[in-house]
C-alpha cells in the first residue's frame, strides 16, 4: 500500500487536544471534527490541508486523552498518513483502529519540511522525499495492520470477516 503526498510537519508533544481540541467532541460527525482538525496548532491547517497530505511530526504524536476522535479527524481532514518519532501507544492503536496508517521514523521527522512532497510505501517502511530526492527508512506496517487500513479500521475489517464467514 501507497501514499504520496505533501507534508505538513508539527513539533513534538503533540496531544490529542491540539489534534482535535475538547471543545468539539459534542459530536462524532468525521467531517465537522475535519472543519477542527489540527484547529490549535495551526488555525487554518484544515483550510490547507488537501486529501492524500502527511502529517510528519517529531516525538510523542498524540499523547494526552485516549479519544478516537484525534485519528478520525485527521483522516477526514484528508491526511494519508502521519509519520512521526514516536507515537503515544494509545494513538497508535486507535489511528489502526480507525483506519489511518501511521509510521515511526527518527530520521523523516527530524527531516521532512512543509511542502516537500512524500512517497510512502507501507509494505517496505520506505519514506521517499521526492522533493529533495532522500529516502528515510520506517518500519514496515504487518500485513494484518494493513488490511485494518484497507477496510477502513476494525469495526468495518470485523464487519466485512463475519459477513463472508457465513
Amino acid at each position: 500500500m501507497k501514499f504520496t503526498g505533501k507534508a505538513w510537519k508539527f513539533g513534538a508533544d503533540i496531544d490529542t487536544d491540539a489534534i482535535i481540541p475538547a471543545r468539539y467532541l459534542n459530536t462524532s460527525d468525521p467531517k465537522e471534527l475535519a472543519q477542527h482538525c489540527m484547529e490549535d496548532a495551526d488555525p487554518k491547517f484544515a483550510q490547507k490541508v488537501s486529501p492524500g497530505d502527511v502529517i510528519v511530526a517529531d516525538k510523542n504524536f498524540g499523547c494526552g486523552s485516549s479519544r478516537e476522535h484525534a485519528p478520525i479527524a485527521l483522516k477526514a481532514a484528508g491526511v494519508s498518513c502521519v509519520i512521526a518519532a514516536s507515537f503515544a501507544r494509545i494513538f497508535y492503536r486507535n489511528a489502526f483502529n480507525t483506519g489511518l496508517p501511521i509510521l515511526e521514523s527518527e530520521e523523516a521527522a527530524a527531516d521532512v519540511v512543509t511542502g516537500e512532497q512524500l512517497e510512502i510505501d507501507l509494505d517496505t517502511g520506505i519514506i521517499i522525499n521526492k522533493s529533495r530526492n532522500l529516502t528515510y527508512k520506517a518500519q514496515p506496517v504487518p500485513p494484518f495492520m494493513q488490511e485494518l487500513v484497507a477496510g477502513g479500521g476494525l469495526i468495518p475489517y470485523v464487519m466485512k470477516r463475519l459477513d463472508t464467514s457465513r
